[in-house]
């Protein structure tokens, strides 16, 4: 985009590999039943846990591209399989890093739930 982009265009990237959000995170328990095995061997995916959707939860994400890989001819160097599978094998990487990134971090909270105000 730096090289071929008109200034002032926007440019969505993107993949076109729309799935659900459940799907996403069966395919990361998946890669962690692969490459970081449980210790009592059950499958990650039992730790899927449910709560309640946020006013304004998206339920999937989906990005069109077809303006990017027209006009500059832009397409992805990674599948969506082979991207999060690298993605995933960098976090078990990098465990110390996580961790120090979360220690200087406030407290988490779950963002909103809070009501309106009229």
């Amino acid at each position: 985009m730096l090289r071929e982009g008109t200034p002032g265009e926007t440019y969505n990237i993107g993949g076109w590999n729309e799935r659900k959000n459940i799907d996403v995170v069966h395919t990361i328990c998946k890669l962690l039943d692969e490459l970081a095995p449980a210790e009592d061997g059950r499958p990650h995916a039992r730790l899927i846990t449910y709560v309640a959707d946020r006013p304004g939860h998206d339920h999937r994400y989906a990005i069109d591209a077809s303006k990017i890989a027209r006009e500059l001819g832009w397409r992805p160097r990674e599948t969506f399989e082979s991207g999060l599978r690298k993605t995933v094998a960098w976090y078990l990487a990098n465990g110390d890093w996580i961790r120090q990134v979360q220690a200087d971090q406030q407290p988490q909270q779950r963002l909103g739930l809070k009501t309106r105000v009229a």
